[in-house]
């Protein structure tokens, strides 16, 4: 039987691991090591869909929070992005990875339905990020 995942559902997984994200963000020895296995995943994934190419701005977002370089973001919104993250690294979640491609498509929603909850506030990251870059070259 085919089991179908639904944007609804994907909501529910992220909200399931805000606590989980919670503790992840208050523990320093933690928290790059995570980092760097999701930039490892994604070097394996075998197609990277649009979703799964916006998985590095999300990591550089959480990290830049995390070192308090950028801290003019909702604590809420990167729970959710770490939630997600979360959710894209566990190779056993809703539809196993291991299942050939329908593995991947529950992270895909997940990563976007994070992705739409945050928008705004990834644009706003983007423009800090833009405007950093152009200090430092003048």
């Amino acid at each position: 039987m085919k089991q179908k995942f639904s944007k609804k559902q994907a909501v529910e997984e992220i909200q399931k691991r805000y606590k989980k994200a919670e503790d992840l963000l208050k523990d320093d020895s933690k928290m790059e090591p995570f980092l760097e296995k999701i930039e490892k995943k994604i070097k394996w994934i075998p197609f990277l869909g649009q979703e799964f190419k916006s998985i590095p701005i999300l990591i550089s977002m959480v990290r830049s929070y995390w070192k308090k370089d950028y801290t003019k973001v909702p604590k809420k919104t990167i729970l959710a992005i770490i939630s997600a993250l979360i959710y894209f690294l566990s190779p056993i979640d809703v539809i196993p990875d291991w299942i050939p491609f329908l593995g991947q498509m529950d992270d895909a929603l997940v990563i976007a339905t994070c992705w739409n909850w945050v928008n705004k506030d990834i644009e706003d990251y983007r423009q800090w990020k833009k405007q950093m870059k152009e200090q430092t070259l003048n």
